[in-house]
């Protein structure tokens, strides 16, 4: 959370802030004003204890679940039902083991080396996320005419889009993060909503040009719309 690096060697460590012209020796991560702010504000030691176990206990039930998803989402949608699907259960279950490792390792290393403090972070996830799933999901239960070739296009032109933009920002020219070069002044952080809109855009073009869904999803839809029963309650409650 502090890093000091004595560049001048003069013995003292210096901080002239971010604007000043002498170089910075002193450099204080964002993030540790989590951590700081209970002492600053001299709470009871018990205090501090509840919002470190409070920040650890949301950490890891986030992860759990995270790792979770990868792990069958790699093992049983994308090798069992694509690549091979005449694995065994044992077979899997060590895929999922595989990809739950891997998954462990990549966090941790954006743990170790952060590309934004925690909001940053957050909002990158958050972005990919809507860039990627949220018109899947919502055009997928309000769209009848959606289909998989419209869904796949949108979700990848989408995360393809938003992913490219981050890390060309942020990994490959972050001295050019700055409002002057951000596509119409849109931010790494808030893109997410650009690549959703296109996301949407390519899922009803591609969708219009493609065969419909089988009637068997439009009737899932359906059920999904309206479940099973559901007029039947409405007349009873009149």
């Amino acid at each position: 959370m502090i890093i000091y690096e004595d560049k001048n060697g003069d013995g003292r460590i210096q901080y002239t802030g971010p604007d000043s012209p002498v170089e910075n020796e002193l450099t204080i991560d964002r993030d540790i004003m989590v951590l700081a702010n209970p002492e600053i504000a001299q709470l009871p030691n018990w205090v501090i204890g509840l919002v470190a176990a409070g920040g650890l206990a949301a950490a890891l039930s986030t992860a759990a679940g995270l790792l979770l998803v990868i792990s069958s989402a790699v093992a049983h949608d994308l090798v069992k039902r694509g690549m091979r699907r005449q694995i065994s259960e044992r077979q899997e279950l060590l895929v999922a083991r595989i990809s739950a490792g891997i998954a462990v390792c990549v966090a941790g290393y954006f743990g170790i080396n952060p590309p934004g403090f925690v909001a940053q972070v957050v909002a990158f996830a958050f972005g990919l996320a809507a860039a990627s799933f949220f018109p899947a999901i919502i055009m997928g239960i309000f769209s009848k005419r959606m289909n998989k070739q419209g869904a796949i296009s949108g979700m990848i032109c989408g995360i393809t889009f938003t992913a490219g933009y981050i890390i060309f920002f942020k990994f490959i020219r972050p001295d050019l993060n700055i409002s002057a070069y951000w596509l119409w002044g849109i931010s790494p952080e808030g893109i997410g909503t650009l690549g959703m809109l296109l996301n949407f855009l390519v899922a009803s073009i591609v969708s219009a040009f493609t065969p419909h869904p089988p009637v068997s999803v439009r009737e899932m839809v359906d059920r999904l719309r309206i479940p099973r029963g559901a007029g039947k309650a409405h007349e009873l409650s009149l």
